[in-house]
């Protein structure tokens, strides 16, 4: 008898993380379909994959009449007429399991010998790099990730095959743990990587004294005998880590004073200090599953980057070359390294950014810090942008309170300027001379913007 078709529905199904796990089921054999507000090029490749996709407003009268699981992102609000329809009256569509993208998520982290990377920065890139490593080691992971790799065909999943596990173990599962909304609290992983904890998503956690509550909650989801892989540089893990209650895992730490940290330094393709730490808790994870060193530097100097990882490429714009740098950073620290690592790779040039606010509540809530961080940042150009409203997160009240144009008047340097985003294209035609570097940041549309200059190349 044939093993029946797993049916799928995902709403919102668009998400870098949900995308990731929409195509993990594809390539299981299920069938998926699901919905979005916009077409992406994300969409677009989970269509060539043969999901199908309704794209546009959400409507009860979307989901199909026979599913066998309906999972949402967390993105998604209670309000979706997808989201009310399936819980209000699931038997529309034969009464199947609701969950949520973590949800769903955890229950492959029980069935997988789980390796979770958190932290406020450096998760996706620390997570491919533990992904990429452990393909070079032959381990053939299944790897979830919160970017596209141009290892994995420009994916942002990779399902590899079972192998054979020393002592019983199940296949490699290499994800993603997102703290937002406390995500990761639906993981059991075996390993745990730390990559770092500071102040983020202060619309949910309100302080950081919660946000360290919650990271040493999740920490006591490792069994016994798991690892926990921690940078014991960061003074906040080092404030979970001082005040641990529990010796049934093994604790590795991992900092810039390791003497592997200047190799790393020389051998990386993608620049600066932050990635150092990335590729040192990439090591350390991958010596505790005893792959060896010439395994791990050799896979770590052959790392591309991935997508809007400080992805790099030459492009023209009124005949004048230039260098645009594209990065998701958009939070103050990762705005700092970046810009960093930028001028470091780029001494003798001039360097513009243009960055696009994420969110109005997290630009209230860490508006000094963005002050601080664009004061000092060592650009000669800052160009602020209109801040990316996310659907159904923001308040009207929220959007009286923060602007760009605030932001950019505490600024108060003469190198910062706001520009409604449909100005910022006719700005640098007119301005840029040519030769400089032109850092794209921000987690919401602005890395179309290089897209733009590219169709405008002559």
């Amino acid at each position: 008898m044939p093993t029946k078709k797993l049916k799928i529905y995902f709403i919102g199904i668009g998400g870098i993380g949900v995308s990731a796990l929409a195509k993990y089921y594809l390539e299981k054999g299920a069938k998926v379909t699901g919905s979005d507000l916009v077409a992406s090029e994300i969409t677009d490749a989970l269509r060539e994959k043969g999901a199908k996709l309704l794209i546009g407003r959400h409507k009860a009268k979307n989901l199909p009449k026979n599913v066998d699981l309906v999972v949402y992102s967390p993105a998604v609000q209670k309000s979706n007429p997808e989201l009310k329809a399936v819980i209000q009256h699931p038997r529309l569509i034969n009464q199947p399991r609701v969950l949520s993208y973590p949800e769903v998520l955890g229950e492959l982290t029980k069935k997988y010998f789980t390796i979770a990377i958190s932290g406020t920065h450096g998760k996706s890139t620390t997570t491919a790099m533990i992904g990429l490593l452990l393909v070079k080691a032959g381990l053939d992971p299944i790897v979830i990730v919160g970017t596209k790799l141009k290892e994995f065909g420009d994916s942002n999943c990779r399902v590899g095959k079972p192998v054979r596990q020393a002592q019983g173990k199940s296949q490699y599962l290499v994800i993603e743990a997102d703290e937002h909304m406390a995500s990761f609290l639906n993981y059991w992983p075996k390993i745990i990587v730390l990559t770092n904890i500071e102040k983020d998503h202060l619309d949910y956690y309100k302080n950081l004294g919660n946000i360290i509550k919650t990271f040493k909650k999740y920490i006591g989801h490792l069994p016994k005998g798991g690892i926990l892989v921690a940078n014991k540089d960061d003074k906040n893990t080092r404030k979970i880590i001082g005040d641990r209650d529990s010796d049934s895992y093994s604790f590795f730490p991992y900092g810039l004073k390791q003497k592997e940290a200047k190799k790393l330094k020389k051998i990386l393709k993608i620049p600066g200090e932050h990635n150092v730490y990335n590729a040192l808790a990439a090591l350390t994870t991958a010596r505790t599953l005893k792959i060896p060193d010439k395994i791990s530097f050799k896979a770590l100097s052959e790392y591309k980057g991935s997508w809007r990882r400080f992805e790099t490429k030459q492009l023209t714009i009124n005949n004048k070359q230039l260098t645009i740098i594209n990065d998701y950073g958009h939070h103050p620290t990762e705005i700092r390294v970046t810009l960093k690592a930028a001028r470091e790779k780029y001494p003798k040039k001039e360097i513009w950014c243009i960055f696009q606010p994420h969110q109005y509540q997290r630009t209230y809530y860490l508006f000094d810090d963005f002050v601080k961080t664009f004061r000092t940042a060592p650009v000669n150009k800052l160009i602020i942008t209109d801040i990316y409203d996310v659907a159904g997160r923001e308040t009207p009240e929220m959007r009286k309170k923060v602007s760009s144009e605030k932001l950019v008047k505490k600024i108060n340097k003469n190198k910062v300027i706001y520009l409604k985003m449909n100005e910022v294209l006719d700005y640098l035609k007119k301005n840029l001379r040519g030769g400089e570097v032109v850092v794209i940041m921000g987690a919401g549309d602005i890395y179309q913007l290089d897209k733009k200059i590219k169709k405008n190349e002559n």
